[in-house]
């Protein structure tokens, strides 16, 4: 497994995505600069700039057109994917956490922070409306007062987000009327993270409890619970088999007080069935903050504090079950 090393980031990841084909990664960083690479040979392709603050989140829509990034610097913005041309700009009182297309790439939906007077809201935009945009409107804004988002992703069919709180609470929220729809409590503490599988049947989430846990995407009921002594800042499922992957290690401000042997910095491989763990990898200089799976199934990618994004490439009929990575 010889990764593949961009360095494109002076300060630390915060998200990566890829495409649906698989054929481009997305990252962004804290250093307010959103990069798209070649996943199959790390080459950069280019950036989009434009932001002033740290770049939270980011994501691409179902054909590769367009770009959506949501920043520390009170805006969300929707990019040109081929041009790296700026197409909307959508300013918020307070920091976009996390944002995302639904299924037609028509919808965007993001979450602001919960700061400075001013609570979380979770906003629905209609692209194909250029008076929202305009008007700096959405269609759908819900205020979020108990606890702020932490992680949000679209369910199957667009009809509703499953966002993960900071209380470690996952909602269902209506895109059409901004309703909560079900609501669960799995994880006694914050979610850093909740990605979909490939067909958005399931979910995972990540959390500071020191788990990830599966559920199922429309009931919200609860499948797996994996362990682990430490924080888990990602997790992602692999598309082709029953693996996921996790990423995470202790707090950012506690890593200098740990070297890297005991600091848990690698990418755990956990089997989805048995919730046994199953393989580690090594690579990081500090806790990996995000974890994706290429829709292929044949690599993950992971970004990590130290501001790299790995592509690690291995072939899964030999990255069995009974075998040590």
């Amino acid at each position: 497994m010889k990764p593949i090393l961009l360095q494109g980031h002076e300060r630390s990841i915060t998200q990566i995505k890829y495409n649906r084909e698989g054929d481009l990664l997305f990252s962004v960083a804290k250093d307010t600069v959103a990069n798209v690479w070649y996943s199959v040979n790390g080459e950069r392709l280019g950036t989009y700039n434009g932001h002033a603050g740290a770049v939270w989140c980011v994501d691409v829509d179902w054909d590769t057109k367009h770009v959506l990034t949501g920043s520390a610097d009170n805006s969300c913005r929707l990019w040109d994917c081929e041009t790296g041309k700026q197409l909307a700009l959508l300013n918020t009182s307070s920091a976009v956490r996390t944002c995302g297309f639904d299924f037609s790439g028509n919808i965007v939906m993001f979450s602001t922070d919960k700061q400075m007077g001013y609570q979380c809201y979770l906003n629905f935009y209609d692209l194909r409306d250029p008076q929202q945009i305009e008007d700096n409107q959405p269609y759908v804004s819900v205020p979020c007062s108990e606890s702020k988002i932490t992680s949000a992703v679209w369910g199957p069919l667009g009809e509703f987000v499953i966002a993960g709180h900071e209380s470690g609470e996952i909602n269902q929220f209506s895109a059409k009327s901004g309703d909560v729809l079900k609501k669960v409590k799995e994880h006694t503490k914050q979610i850093n993270d909740i990605q979909s599988s490939v067909d958005l049947t399931s979910i995972i989430s990540a959390s500071k409890d020191n788990t990830a846990k599966l559920f199922d995407a429309t009931s919200l009921d609860h499948i797996k619970t994996f362990k682990t002594e430490r924080p888990v800042n990602s997790a992602a499922i692999s598309p082709i088999m029953d693996h996921v992957v996790m990423g995470g290690g202790q707090e950012a401000m506690e890593v200098t007080t740990t070297s890297t042997r005991i600091g848990k910095f690698e990418a755990r491989f956990f089997h989805a069935a048995y919730e046994e763990e199953f393989g580690r990898v090594k690579g990081h200089f500090g806790p990996i903050n995000c974890v994706a799976f290429h829709p292929d199934g044949k690599s993950y990618s992971s970004g990590g504090e130290d501001g790299y994004v790995r592509i690690h490439y291995f072939d899964p009929q030999y990255f069995d079950f009974e075998l040590e990575a």
